[in-house]
């Protein structure tokens, strides 16, 4: 700084601004001022130059011989060998041909932009590196320098940036350019060492920073999105047992929302850690192969029940949380011996329900497209019966956002009754599509009041049989298949000896079923139904059902003839039960009165879908809640079963009620609801203290399926549920049963 104040005390300011020294007769300005000659200068100036040249390229290959052996610059490994006794010979043979194309150029004003731009990025570097240490923290950093403030740092940043542009704009930006060229190359291919990488620092710093100022309080409408948790089951070799979940779960990316995919081990942590690392590093592959961006975890507890729902309870950091669960429809539920499976799953059911998640099941997720598949054409049949929230025309949007559906047309299908306004309902319906500016084609499908058929009876009394049977007696599977064989040739040869007629009517029957009853079925189950001609023996009259068998009041019982027990079987005394006498019991038990209702609504809606979305690519439905006594699990399954038979691609939708109110409750639609109170899709989840619209009349056919737990929290339709039918379904229900053939 005293060579710059004393070089302008001395020299006048149009000397000094003389470029080319014309004023001096082109000598050298410091040798004019020289003593004793100029010739001091001149001399001085050749050895300074010549020594710092040579400390350069001292300095420089060892510099460049140590970057290449961190390895930071894979292109440059090379150069990290050398001799023996580590001279840096490929390294000083670089610096070398560097230096002397710098001096073939033979111009020292076009070597001097190209040099200050080399130390002028160092130094910025530097400054910049020492700021951002200061500014993020970190705990290695530690500066000796107690005056040290990080503006001086930040000041010396912008100085060299200043100079860079006033030297040569056009060099600082080329030197920008491959400055930030080799980062890039760097964070890609090349290696993070014990320093750490500061960008990277300053990203968990911002990731900190948001993750603080993200409440955890229910989103604005405008910033929800779907954020999933994956939950997916691994076999013994810790491989995934469903990879077509991550593919769909790709196929909903278009909701630029979280992702986590998570699996259960059973056991301890201390003795499945290998096989935890295992498993995790699965995951982490089929993510990358079917390109899902987010996170995986593992979780290990002492059953699977457990570890599942410490997967639901803890993924997730503060406000950044899953907002609904993605899990597969349990394979072959019913053929398995072991019943955990899928009541695992009921009970994970019940607890997004409890925690307010949507959940998402997609049934046959082996018929499910992959990411390499295209639907050249078809549609995407969504049937809104229960409206509890917005995921379920949301998913259809986000779905076709993806090339696989793309192509794939939007069907919405509600249901009516008879007495619905079925044009009023279309125009509604369509105006509020309009409205959230989804493009779907509208469709009302009026459902008749039939009449209970007797295959509902008897399937119903089939699944309950199962059920109790399984509960009564304690047998292998060998001894109660032989068991059962034997009471049901029994019971049956003693039918055909009492009523050979109305056997002989039944059998004629089953040659030619009815299209609802074409599945296999055992012979022993047809038999249970008798002929609504056939008379009624004094022993086994029509007994109303128990409280306890939740009968209902006389008016609404369904009068029929049962057989309370086979022909021929003598009394026995209450001691003397047997596991023969379990099943035979087993055999003449009468089916609940709603488990009857409730597999009535699921056959007729499941023929109603059939007929419209045979040939749909997907088909999405309200899933109804769980029952909330355990003991009708079974019974659950088997609705849903029932309520989904012959469709290819299902996903079942459950809402969670904190989807975004813009997809819920539009003001322009409630209004117009209010004035129409039999449409099927005003059931809407909400807080007690958010207006809902009036239930409709058949937004009960769902609920049937999951009472006594709605979907809807509307206490109106709670009390619709639970009065008694109207008079013409009354006397309809208490007409004689008919026999299957009619």
């Amino acid at each position: 700084m005293s060579s710059v104040f004393l070089f302008g005390a001395c020299i006048e300011g149009v000397v000094l601004r003389d470029k080319f020294g014309e004023g001096v007769h082109g000598n050298l300005v410091i040798g004019t001022l020289a003593w004793p000659s100029p010739w001091v200068i001149v001399i001085g100036s050749f050895f300074s130059t010549c020594g710092a040249g040579l400390q350069s390229l001292t300095g420089a290959p060892r510099l460049l011989q140590a970057i290449a052996k961190d390895g930071i610059v894979p292109a440059l490994r090379i150069f990290g060998h050398g001799k023996a006794n580590g001279e840096p010979t490929w390294s000083l043979l670089l610096t070398a041909c560097i230096c002397e194309s710098g001096i073939l150029i033979a111009s020292l004003d076009a070597v001097a932009p190209i040099l200050s731009m080399f130390f002028l990025m160092c130094y910025m570097f530097v400054n910049l590196a020492c700021a951002l240490q200061t500014l993020l923290r970190t705990p290695n950093w530690r500066p000796r320098f107690k005056f040290y403030h990080w503006a001086l740092s930040f000041l010396g940043m912008s100085l060299c940036l200043t100079l860079m542009f006033i030297c040569s704009w056009y060099y600082a930006i080329v030197a920008m350019v491959i400055a930030g060229s080799i980062y890039k190359y760097i964070e890609f291919a090349g290696a993070e060492k014990e320093w750490g990488d500061g960008i990277r620092g300053l990203s968990l710093s911002a990731a900190r920073y948001a993750l603080m100022r993200l409440d955890e309080e229910p989103p604005h409408t405008k910033n929800w999105r779907p954020q999933l948790l994956v939950l997916v089951s691994t076999d013994s070799e810790q491989n995934v047992e469903q990879p077509r979940l991550l593919s769909l779960t790709n196929q909903l990316k278009a909701g630029k929302g979280l992702t986590i995919v998570g699996t259960a081990l059973e056991g301890t942590y201390l003795e499945n850690y290998s096989q935890t690392q295992k498993a995790e590093q699965a995951l982490h592959k089929l993510m990358e192969t079917e390109k899902v961006k987010g996170f995986c975890q593992v979780t290990v507890s002492s059953n699977m029940r457990d570890a599942t729902s410490h997967l639901l309870q803890a993924s997730g950091l503060g406000g950044l949380k899953h907002n609904a669960v993605l899990v597969s429809w349990p394979r072959n539920w019913k053929q398995g011996d072991d019943n955990q499976t899928w009541r695992n799953f009921i009970e994970l059911v019940r607890e997004t329900t409890a925690a307010n998640l949507a959940m998402l099941v997609p049934k046959n997720i082996s018929a499910f497209p992959s990411n390499g598949e295209r639907f050249t054409e078809g549609h995407i049949d969504v049937w809104w019966i229960v409206h509890d929230g917005g995921m379920l025309m949301l998913l259809p949007f986000l779905l076709r956002q993806h090339k696989v559906w793309r192509k794939c047309r939007m069907r919405i299908f509600t249901v009516a009754q008879m007495d619905d306004n079925s044009i009023q309902m279309k125009k509604d319906l369509t105006t509020f599509l309009y409205h959230l500016r989804i493009d779907a084609m509208v469709e009302v499908v009026e459902m008749h009041d039939s009449d209970i058929s007797a295959y509902t009876y008897e399937k119903t009394l089939v699944m309950e049989q199962r059920s109790q049977m399984l509960k009564k007696i304690n047998l292998t599977k060998n001894e109660r298949e032989r068991e059962i064989q034997s009471i049901t040739d029994s019971s049956r040869g003693s039918i055909r000896r009492k009523n050979p007629a109305a056997v002989t009517t039944q059998l004629s029957v089953t040659e030619e079923p009815p299209a609802a009853a074409k599945e296999e079925k055992p012979e022993e189950e047809v038999q249970l139904i008798h002929d609504n001609t056939t008379p009624a023996s004094p022993a086994t009259p029509a007994t109303p059902l128990t409280p306890g068998e939740g009968a209902q009041s006389p008016g609404e019982q369904v009068q029929m003839t049962w057989t309370e027990k086979c022909d021929g079987e003598p009394d026995k005394p209450p001691g003397a039960a047997t596991p023969g006498g379990a099943i035979k019991d087993i055999f003449n038990m009468k089916p609940n009165h709603f488990n009857v209702r409730r597999m009535h609504t699921a056959l007729r809606l499941n023929e109603v879908i059939i007929k419209k979305s045979s040939e749909a690519k997907l088909v999405l439905l309200n899933m109804p809640g769980p029952p909330k006594n355990r003991t009708g699990d079974e019974n659950y399954m088997e609705f849903l079963e029932v309520l989904t038979d012959g469709l290819n691609r299902v996903l079942l939708v459950r809402g969670g009620g904190r989807e975004p109110p813009s997809l819920c409750q539009p003001s322009s639609f409630i209004n117009a609801a209010s004035s129409s109170p039999s449409r099927p899709f005003l059931c809407v989840r909400s807080s007690p203290s958010r207006p809902t619209a009036p239930p409709s009349s058949s937004s009960s056919l769902l609920q049937l399926l999951s009472a006594p737990a709605p979907l809807c929290s509307s206490s109106s339709l709670l009390q619709q549920l639970s009065a008694p039918p109207p008079a013409d379904r009354r006397a309809a229900s208490h007409a004689p049963l008919p026999h299957p053939s009619s």
